[in-house]
């Protein structure tokens, strides 16, 4: 079953309702925190003079059960973003029933899984290569919409992360875009796991200076995806328009 719904969108709205997914050992997200990561959204952005409604929340669903999205959804979420590509179209499956749910693969990609990825996914942010592009373009029939893409920058320099070389972002973006059935939205990033402030803005400074960079060669962009629990503060001080959180909305996996 296609896990791609064409008229999906991203609410910000907020419904009474909690589950306890104990089978999983895992915490649902309730209206508390919700309400807190909108709150650090909106305070971060009026630290540095921004509209919080231009930033929207990626709810960071991997791991966690059907039964925790239900409750995301619940509450008024409708993008939720999975790392593996067999875990989130299981997900679907049991979800089939929620409306406009919106699912961004937010994980590496293997080129094994542009074919499925390709057709089932809203957006893949997690480009980082021509060849996942131009593979994801082919698998895209032409009956959907557009895939939304972003591609990734590997913005800390760590090798444990992927992501494009910095220098060579503006390059590949510039290619993405010239492919049928991809829309090129913009940028995603992961600042390294620092509580050094400092290094993380820099770091996030150096994704909206790529993205500004392109932006003015003439592509229309509009998607800036960096920062995630620990790091949204810095990460919307930069321009962030889009943050991924997990660990704030679900909570932490709790012992058996």
């Amino acid at each position: 079953m296609s896990i791609y719904n064409p008229d999906a969108s991203t609410s910000c709205g907020v419904h009474p309702r909690a589950t306890l997914c104990r089978r999983h050992q895992i915490m649902s997200p309730d209206e508390k925190s919700w309400q807190a990561i909108r709150r650090r959204i909106a305070d971060a952005a009026g630290r540095v003079g921004r509209d919080p409604t231009t930033i929207s929340l990626l709810a960071v669903s991997k791991g966690q059960p059907a039964a925790a999205i239900r409750a995301a959804y619940a509450l008024g979420q409708r993008a939720f973003g999975e790392n593996y590509v067999q875990e989130a179209v299981a997900k679907a499956g049991e979800l089939a029933n929620l409306p406009d749910i919106e699912w961004h693969m937010i994980g590496p990609l293997q080129t094994n899984k542009t074919r499925i990825a390709g057709e089932r996914f809203a957006w893949v942010q997690s480009v980082d290569r021509l060849k996942i592009a131009e593979r994801l373009s082919a698998a895209r029939d032409a009956h959907l919409s557009p895939l939304n893409v972003c591609v990734q920058v590997n913005i800390s320099g760590e090798r444990s992360k992927s992501g494009a070389a910095p220098g060579d972002a503006g390059s590949l973006a510039r290619a993405v875009a010239k492919l049928p059935q991809l829309v090129l939205r913009g940028f995603m990033g992961i600042a390294e796991e620092t509580a050094a402030v400092d290094r993380q803005r820099r770091q996030f400074r150096m994704l909206r200076e790529i993205f500004d960079a392109v932006r003015a060669d003439g592509l229309a962009l509009d998607t800036l995806s960096m920062g995630m629990s620990a790091d949204l503060e810095a990460a919307v001080a930069e321009g962030a328009t889009m943050v991924r959180i997990g660990t704030a909305l679900f909570g932490p996996r709790v012992a058996p």
